[in-house]
């Protein structure tokens, strides 16, 4: 093999597949740690990676003066790519001793790799896709449900979203027992044939990466137990979660009593601060969010307080217009900060609607003029807050 590229578009390439490499793996082949190279017939520089779960590839322009494959340690070759100059780089195989000379102006490097029948076969989409959808409506999705998914593999399933294609309907789901991320995109014309699975919460998050910059249709292909997606020059192959979703509708408040609408920006901002002043500023502890209506001309307000014994303590408040309390009156609900802020930053609406029942009841929150989106909050003991202060 001997091929050159420039410096940008391999360390760039590298990132996209980095990510599917495994770290500080168990399984039985070293390869897996590697990052394969190899020519393709129309003359580009294929790059591929996969823990065997995921699996990413991507081609980049290149001059193939010869075709060949090796593979290489991800972590050396991406590091030393990173460190070298924005000029050409050559790469240079020597078959017999399976090392890979990288020349980039005044610096050589010799790479021992393995061989590349050694690297685990990553599958390739076949026939047609279930479904084309924009890279931009595919970005947004993700962002606004996949960061809900749980992170304890003592519940596997909860660990992916739901996916579901019913007619004209995509919709992503995540759950993770403390709170639910819904978001729903309806297409004018009804899919061929619909499906129902359980993708990998990880693998929508590398795909979100990927599809920065990605302007053409992503395709997306189904097969019993994987997925696959094509965006642009890049593929992700992921395996599927196996396992029955929980009915997540079950769960989702189906009517309010009171609602706050307000701006999502001021209302972040307050969040991000109350939750310095949390028992557990990091991992989110509970703020007290207290609604009033609005008296006379007198603007409704959701006010915002946090207390820890060994930080202080924090009160601030935001604007709101406040529906479902008479004047006078006023209702609280406890909520991991966390999780609040996490929903806010994810949607881009310049309002959003928080709407309660009872202070014990799920907090569902809605981005006003985006009617495809539902996120809901399960509600902490006022209690819970005041001994951790």
């Amino acid at each position: 093999m001997k091929v050159s590229c420039l410096q940008e578009n391999l360390a760039r390439g590298l990132d996209i597949v980095g990510r599917a490499v495994a770290v500080r793996s168990t399984l039985p082949t070293r390869s897996v740690g590697h990052v394969a190279l190899s020519t393709t017939a129309d003359g580009r520089l294929q790059l591929a990676a996969t823990n065997l779960s995921l699996g990413i590839r991507t081609t980049i322009t290149a001059q193939v003066d010869q075709p060949g494959a090796t593979t290489i340690p991800a972590a050396l070759l991406g590091d030393l790519v990173k460190a070298l100059p924005a000029a050409p780089v050559a790469l240079t195989l020597n078959e017999r001793t399976e090392t890979l000379q990288v020349v980039c102006e005044r610096y050589t490097t010799n790479i021992k790799g393995i061989s590349a029948t050694d690297f685990p076969l990553i599958p390739t989409a076949e026939g047609q896709p279930v479904l084309q959808i924009d890279p931009g409506l595919l970005g947004q999705m993700i962002s606004q449900v996949a960061f809900a998914a749980a992170d304890d593999e003592a519940r596997p399933i909860l660990t992916g979203a739901l996916v579901a294609l019913a007619g004209n309907t995509l919709t992503m789901a995540t759950a993770d027992g403390f709170r639910l991320s819904v978001r729903d995109a309806r297409f004018e014309v009804a899919a061929a044939a619909n499906f129902t699975t359980v993708i990998p919460g990880k693998a929508l998050h590398e795909l979100g990466r990927i599809l920065a910059g990605v302007t053409e249709p992503v395709q997306i292909w189904l097969t019993r137990n994987q997925v696959v997606f094509r965006a642009g020059a890049t593929e992700l192959v992921s395996s599927l979660i196996e396992g029955q979703y929980p009915n997540y509708e079950a769960i989702v408040p189906t009517s309010c009593t009171v609602r706050a609408r307000l701006s999502r920006s001021q209302l972040l901002q307050a969040t991000k601060i109350a939750n310095l002043f949390t028992s557990d500023g990091k991992n989110g502890g509970g703020i007290i969010l207290t609604l009033t209506p609005g008296i006379d001309l007198q603007p409704g307000r959701v006010v915002l307080a946090a207390n820890a014994n060994q930080v202080g303590d924090n009160h601030n408040e935001v604007e709101a217009v406040v529906a479902g309390l008479d004047a006078g009156q006023s209702t609280q609900v406890v909520v991991n900060a966390r999780f609040l802020g996490q929903v806010l930053g994810a949607v881009t609406a310049e309002e959003v609607a928080l709407e309660l029942t009872t202070p014990l009841a799920p907090v569902a929150l809605k981005a006003v003029g985006e009617d495809g989106f539902l996120h809901v909050i399960m509600p902490m003991h006022l209690n819970e807050v005041q001994q951790a202060a």
